[in-house]
């Protein structure tokens, strides 16, 4: 063999050689890279958390390996934010979103657990019971059913793209579905009634077993035991490191997507925006009522500024509500600084406010037939703002009757505290001059004017005549403090 082919040919081997040996050493650094970003969905799903979410899953979204586990503890919350969260986790690619359930994930979270590619329980968790609800004058009612088919379509849609029985999904919407687990010709599969007496007679006697699983009345609650054993979850687990190892996850990084400093004071102020629109409202109404501009008004800019600001960072409050809170603030400026009282400026810049606090409160201006609750959280957040207003203005007359007159007291003086108590109108004794003197007209009198008697300048008015300055005059009376003066025409005396 030619030396030089046989030299190729170990070296070739050996290169073979180093590559294999190098090559599980380079696959383990590969998946020592491998990233598991973590996102908590704890607390009441609103929009603050809805921002959140989307925020946290735009910033890892153009990593393609990058891996997305939600960890839920819920009891769910506001339909259309829990709706905004599941268009943020269907936009993750196939295989890429895994929903964690660390204690709960009731109602709008079991919405939000199901959009995941997959699911996992911790072990004594539970999952379910997402039967949309409202607050009346009568307390907590269950919505119409044209809320609760577009919120089964919805679980339906979500159940065809992960694989979990569909059937199951829609009973944890609405308390009218029974749903059967039947065996037939070997197979288990799950049916509600109205399929079940849809079977033919030759069909239901290859049924080998029939048990119910939901029982009419009932939404479907399970635990992670139950959800394993129905299909929905793939584990339990006794913590998220157990839970990615049985996923085939052995070399990874966990990192935490926790809440930026505005996303937090954004979920922190969320409960306390009604009681701000109610302090910032009432600051307002006092401002106009009282003179100048001082205290009230900037609590009252303050007070609405955050309110804005909070909504605007949710992503509710955009430029039309900002139009319609500067429009609202001019002509509250016009009514405090141009036309002082309250009239049209004023009534104007109220009704503008109360449109932008009702839009800033959704996402939407007119609500969209094809979700029925868009009307009924209009409604809500119109009752919410005619509510606030009206306290407010409650509040703001407590405190120009009571507050303010006693807010003086509280600065330290001089003040001048005499009364006018023991004084008389009627007495004359405290004028130097006496009926018949003589003077002079220093200004001219319509009717009031002054008059020169000696040495002394006085106020004086004349009895029904026009007086020109220069001419002499002559003291008539002195009638309660008021001298009365008319022209004299012998100038005897003058002065």
């Amino acid at each position: 063999m030619n030396p030089n082919a046989c030299l190729k040919t170990i070296s070739f081997f050996l290169g073979v050689i180093l590559l294999s040996a190098a090559l599980p050493g380079w696959v383990a650094a590969a998946q020592n890279n491998q990233k598991i970003y973590l996102i908590p969905v704890e607390g009441t799903v609103e929009p603050g958390m809805a921002a959140h979410i989307k925020r946290a899953v735009e910033e890892v979204k153009n990593e393609p390996d990058a891996i997305i586990v939600f960890e839920m503890d819920t009891f769910g919350g506001r339909v259309d934010a829990a709706l905004e969260i599941v268009d943020t986790i269907s936009g993750i690619p196939k295989g890429k979103s895994i929903a964690f359930v660390e204690k709960k994930a009731i109602s709008a979270g079991a919405l939000i657990a199901l959009a995941s590619g997959t699911l996992i329980m911790k072990n004594h968790t539970l999952i379910g019971d997402c039967a949309p609800i409202i607050q009346t004058s009568e307390g907590q009612k269950e919505v119409g059913e044209k809320t609760q088919t577009v919120l089964r379509a919805q679980f339906r849609s979500l159940a065809k793209k992960n694989n979990y029985p569909e059937v199951l999904a829609e009973a944890m919407v609405s308390k009218n579905i029974e749903v059967y687990r039947i065996t037939i010709a070997g197979k288990t599969q799950y049916m509600d009634k109205k399929a079940y007496d849809d079977l033919t007679e030759n069909q239901k006697k290859q049924i080998s077993k029939k048990e119910t699983i939901v029982a009419k009345g009932e939404l479907l609650t399970m635990d992670d035991k139950e959800a394993f054993d129905l299909g929905f979850s793939k584990q339990s687990v006794e913590n998220i490191d157990q839970a990615l190892t049985f996923l085939g996850y052995k070399n990874y990084t966990l990192v935490p997507l926790g809440q930026s400093w505005s996303e937090h004071m954004v979920r922190l102020l969320q409960p306390f925006l009604p009681i701000l629109m109610l302090l910032g409202i009432g600051a307002i109404y006092t401002e106009i009522k009282a003179p100048g501009f001082g205290i009230p008004g900037v609590i009252g800019i303050i007070c609405l500024g955050l309110v804005f600001f909070n909504q605007h960072l949710v992503g509710l409050a955009g430029q039309m509500e900002f139009l319609l809170f500067l429009i609202g603030f001019l002509l509250l400026g016009v009514e405090v600084f141009i036309l002082p009282g309250f009239g049209v400026a004023g009534i104007s810049g109220l009704l503008v406010l109360a449109a932008g606090l009702v839009l800033s409160f959704q996402n939407f201006i007119i609500p969209d037939p094809s979700f029925p609750w868009e009307k009924q959280l209009l409604l809500q957040n119109i009752s919410m703002v005619i509510g606030i207003f009206v306290g407010a203005f409650l509040i703001s007359l407590f405190i120009i009757r009571f507050v303010l007159p006693r807010l003086a007291t509280l600065v330290k003086g001089p003040y001048l505290s005499a009364t006018l108590e023991n004084s008389h109108v009627d007495s004359d004794r405290n004028i130097d001059v006496r009926p018949g003197e003589i003077g002079v007209a220093l200004t001219t009198f319509r009717p009031s004017g002054k008059i020169k008697i000696g040495n002394k300048k006085i106020d004086a008015i004349a009895q029904g005549e026009f007086i020109a300055p220069g001419t002499p005059i002559r003291v008539e009376s002195v009638e309660q403090n008021h001298i009365i003066v008319k022209p004299n025409t012998d100038n005897k005396g003058s002065k």
